[in-house]
């Protein structure tokens, strides 16, 4: 990787990072807005039990998706790796 990409990408960590600060240090809306639809989670009326259980369902499919990432970046190593020791073998 040259000094280019890694700059761009360190711009570009540098870059969600702030946006994440200022999300995180911004002032909350009122809660007397009247909108609906940014409502907290705790002002719902979902249970203890089906908020378990969607959390549990976001992890596995977390879970799966990090499973299937990992097994394609091996895949492609892997075949990478075989074309390197192909082109030193020749």
């Amino acid at each position: 990787m040259g000094w280019r990409t890694k700059f761009v990408f360190l711009l570009i960590v540098y870059a969600a990072g702030f946006a994440t600060a200022i999300y995180c240090l911004a002032p909350a809306p009122d809660q007397t807005s009247g909108r609906s639809g940014d409502r907290l989670l705790a002002d719902k009326s979902l249970s203890s039990q089906e908020f378990a259980q969607s959390v549990n369902s976001g992890m596995h499919k977390a879970i799966d998706f990090s499973k299937e990432a990992a097994t394609r970046a091996a895949k492609m190593i892997r075949e990478k790796i075989d074309e390197a020791q192909s082109k030193i073998e020749r």
